[in-house]
């Protein structure tokens, strides 16, 4: 125990020292991370301290003689293994952090060294304690540990942020080594642990030297590999989330970004100013504030995991407890993506959008299916009244027909569709209808592609009128 603890403070005692020669020598040399809309620092601040992370850890270690306690030096087994998948990702965020790397590189990076780390051993191959060797430990253990590398990437907003959230999932894992008399473990996350506290004296707010990919990239490696090898310790099903608890700020964070993003449809990898840190400073938190209580959270989410793999009997209750807790932070965050979508699947607003696709899709099948302008009609006229539009006039062919409902006095809009130079359609519907008003505009232009297509003699004119289509109250 005492060569373990001399383990960690020696990589604290390093980080201590390097972390403020590496922040003024890359100041020096013009590196650094510039203010914009989406950051909240003033002025532009050193950005690769996870060098000073990276030597501290890897140094603390090859320190470590074979006569300097032999258990110690026969316990590193996994660190060793861990090397070279971690000295890749750390490599990837450094050329990101000096060249900014496009997207699909750095995912080709993190899956390369997500590989290296399978090879290396570290795989998810437990499940409530049965070994399992089945072919997709390997794709999820590399999907895991790219959602690790990525959630810590992300999470990297705010001073002291990435690397707080770090320490305390580092620490939490280093005691469930203890309790499970895991010192392989112990051993790899202990000196992590000491090169992350020292380097928070400088990167707490306010920062002088910021973590970077090339650290945000290590650490969420490191701190995924750590997690899988204790998932492959629990014993029960339920266990197995405990890992998750002590990782969950930055998982949530990363898994809000991806369902954010998809609901918005935008690109998942575009960077935005929805993440948890940047809605509590919009709540009115300050920078400061945010972190703090980002940490209380870190700290509760410990105690959850740590009582998760330890108290069986109770480790449902747990586990929904910190459900609750976690829908509950979630509402207080206000995404209205979330709102709007739960309004959509438990309001009846996506029941009523299939039932109107569906509507829209009879619609156009029965106009395609029509012959002559008679026949065209007689389908309009039907589906008026099921789209919500109390009068109806089409001029085709030389014939003209008229509809109109028996609400037809009430205020609404109207819309001109031109079909040819002479041929029309108007249609009138009462304002703030709630019938089917999603389809409307797809009701509009099928109406008119269908017709055009049927007469061949309309599709070859143009509308010479240049407000053809128009919008008038009545």
């Amino acid at each position: 125990m005492h060569s373990l603890l001399w383990l960690g403070f020696r990589a604290f005692l390093i980080s201590l020292v390097l972390t403020p020669i590496c922040r003024d020598v890359f100041r020096s040399y013009g590196v650094m991370d510039q203010p914009d809309a989406r950051k909240v620092h003033r002025y532009p601040i050193p950005r690769v301290g996870g060098l000073a992370i990276a030597i501290s850890y890897l140094v603390a270690y090859v320190l470590v003689r074979p006569e300097e306690g032999s258990p110690l030096a026969q316990q590193l087994s996994l660190v060793w293994r861990l090397l070279p998948g971690a000295a890749l990702a750390f490599a990837i965020g450094l050329l990101d952090d000096l060249f900014d790397l496009r997207a699909w590189i750095k995912l080709a990076g993190q899956i390369a060294a997500a590989s290296l780390a399978c090879v290396g051993g570290v795989r998810i191959v437990s499940i409530g304690g049965t070994p399992t060797d089945a072919w997709w430990s390997i794709p999820l253990t590399i999907l895991w540990l790219l959602a690790c590398m990525n959630a810590f990437n992300l999470v990297d907003g705010l001073d002291g942020l990435a690397v707080g959230v770090g320490l305390f999932a580092t620490l939490t894992v280093f005691t469930a080594a203890m309790m499970q008399h895991n010192m392989v473990l112990a051993v790899a996350t202990f000196p992590l642990a000491g090169a992350l506290l020292a380097f928070l004296c400088y990167n707490f707010n306010p920062a002088t030297i910021f973590l970077g990919d090339s650290g945000s990239l290590l650490i969420g490696f490191l701190l995924g590999c750590y997690a899988a090898i204790w998932s492959n310790k629990s014993a029960t099903l339920l266990g197995m989330t405990a890992p998750l608890m002590a990782l969950s700020i930055p998982l949530l964070d990363v898994a809000l970004a991806i369902v954010r993003r998809f609901l918005r449809r935008q690109p998942i990898f575009t960077a935005d100013r929805g993440h948890i840190h940047h809605r509590l400073l919009d709540r009115g938190f300050t920078p400061r504030r945010v972190v703090l209580v980002l940490y209380g959270l870190c700290g509760l989410a410990a105690a959850f995991s740590l009582l998760q793999g330890v108290v069986h009997s109770f480790s449902g209750a747990l586990l929904v407890l910190f459900g609750l807790f976690v829908l509950l932070g979630i509402q207080y965050l206000g995404y209205a993506e979330f709102d709007l979508a739960g309004r959509l699947l438990f309001g009846g607003d996506f029941q009523r959008s299939v039932s109107a696709q569906l509507e829209l899709r009879k619609f156009r099948a029965s106009l395609a299916a029509a012959g002559a302008p008679a026949g065209c009609w007689e389908v309009i006229r039907e589906a008026c009244g099921k789209f919500g539009f109390q009068q109806a006039r089409l001029c085709l062919a030389g014939e003209m027909f008229e509809y109109s409902a028996e609400d037809s006095g009430a205020p609404g809009w109207t819309v001109r569709v031109p079909l040819s130079n002479g041929d029309y359609v108007v249609l009138t519907r009462p304002f703030a209808s709630d019938v089917l008003p999603m389809v409307v505009a797809p009701f509009v232009d099928s109406l008119r592609e269908t017709l055009v297509e049927k007469f061949s003699g309309i599709a070859t004119r143009e509308a010479t009128d240049p407000t053809a289509v128009s919008l008038a109250g009545q």
